[in-house]
């Protein structure tokens, strides 16, 4: 009789602690699946500010190149024109 009252007992005490585990194994992979979702998307973030930060780069590069050679050609026409003006006046 006592062997049977103890299996009445142990068998659900064993099917307890095997679901309390199985329930601390998953919160414990839901919360590393968690931290590893937002390391995940940290890294995402920053190889796209990298990313755009390059690109931003590289056409900020072009604009001001584009800059420079438009103030290159203003000054080359201004010679250009004084040198004309110098020829009107010294030919006259």
């Amino acid at each position: 009789m006592e062997n049977h009252i103890l299996l009445q007992v142990v068998i659900p005490a064993i099917g307890l602690v095997s679901g309390l585990i199985a329930t601390y194994v998953s919160l414990q992979n839901r919360a590393l699946l968690a931290e590893v979702r937002k390391e995940l998307a940290e890294l995402e973030n920053r190889i796209i500010l990298r990313i755009n930060g390059t690109y931003v780069r590289a056409s900020e590069c072009r604009l001001r190149e584009d800059l420079v050679h438009a103030r290159l050609n203003t000054f080359v026409e201004e010679i250009r024109n004084r040198e004309t003006a110098d020829r009107e006046i010294g030919g006259v």
